[in-house]
């Protein structure tokens, strides 16, 4: 595997002096090849941007091991570390954080040079950063020299990914980057990585709460809940035949036209119980009556069909 998660945790600690443990994030497997566009799905709090700030070296890992290309990434340092971010980085929700108001927004270009080629001439230098603007659809001389608050959310998106691009990254950290941009510049970022993807061979993991983003961009899918991953696979698999009880719920929660919220909200209350069991899920799942197991076991993700996975007992059972 390009890049692979083994038993990922990551306990927090919380409470008076740190007496007691958050579990965010509890034994994660998936794996990602070259040039794969996979989306990470679940809502605020399941722990997917935790899981993206443990690939970027940014949260450290409780137990478990992530890779990349084969090697530890908790065991780079310096010079080993340094060549992990040239090839691996991250795009975050929130653009505005990314950029010191009182400087102009190129000079995150110039931070790059900086840091990763010093030794480049500035002709050379110049031409890479047209390049990697005009890649994600920006015009160097809109942009460059401005101050953030002059752009727009959009351009400052696009500005991050360019500063990606600077490094000739093979691997992509998206994390909810469209969440706070308007609908008309939304579809723009979407197809700028889906087009980066065919162009440059850029794999992805696409980190959302959106499930019809995940359905429009992904190859394969992986639902998250409470920190463990439910189902995973090809997402047209998972959308078409969804099979754990959460994903069913999901799929129902997602607002149609036929039918008033209050409607659908009192369907979705019939399938959720306060029932306590050993599974994450427990006290939502609509299967508690079936599945006895789940008071005392986690189900772990099992394959019922070919590249589609799903971790619940009533399913074993069937």
């Amino acid at each position: 595997m390009f890049l692979n998660l083994d038993k990922v945790t990551k306990v927090f600690k919380t409470g008076t002096f740190g007496g007691q443990d958050l579990h965010a994030v509890e034994d994660v497997d998936f794996g990602l090849t070259e040039g794969e566009f996979v989306s990470l799905i679940g809502e605020s709090g399941s722990g997917k941007s935790t899981i993206g700030r443990m690939i970027l070296r940014l949260t450290s890992v409780t137990s478990g091991v992530i890779e990349y290309r084969g090697k530890d990434i908790s065991e780079f340092r310096r010079q080993s570390l340094k060549d992990y971010y040239r090839q691996v980085q991250g795009v975050f929700q929130e653009p505005f954080s990314a950029y010191n108001p009182i400087f102009k927004a190129d000079r995150v270009f110039r931070n790059v040079k900086d840091e990763f080629f010093p030794e480049m001439d500035n002709g050379r230098w110049q031409d890479k950063v047209q390049d990697s603007l005009g890649a994600v659809g920006l015009n160097p001389d809109q942009v460059l020299g401005n101050y953030p608050h002059q752009l727009s959310g959009g351009q400052l998106q696009r500005f991050l990914i360019a500063r990606a691009l600077l490094l000739d990254i093979d691997f992509l950290v998206a994390d909810e980057i469209i969440s706070m941009l308007d609908a008309s510049t939304r579809i723009d970022v979407l197809n700028l990585l889906a087009d980066l993807k065919e162009r440059e061979g850029l794999s992805i993991l696409f980190i959302t709460h959106d499930l019809s983003l995940g359905y429009y961009i992904s190859e394969r899918a992986m639902i998250l809940y409470s920190g463990r991953i439910l189902e995973k696979g090809v997402t047209e698999k998972i959308f078409r035949n969804p099979l754990h009880p959460y994903t069913k719920l999901l799929m129902a929660s997602v607002p149609r036209i036929d039918k008033k919220w209050e409607e659908v909200e009192a369907e979705l209350e019939e399938k959720q119980s306060d029932i306590d069991s050993g599974c994450v899920y427990r006290d939502r799942c609509s299967f508690q009556e079936k599945c006895k197991q789940c008071e005392e076991a986690r189900p772990e993700l099992r394959e019922v069909e070919e590249n589609h996975y799903v971790a619940c007992h009533a399913q074993e059972e069937d």
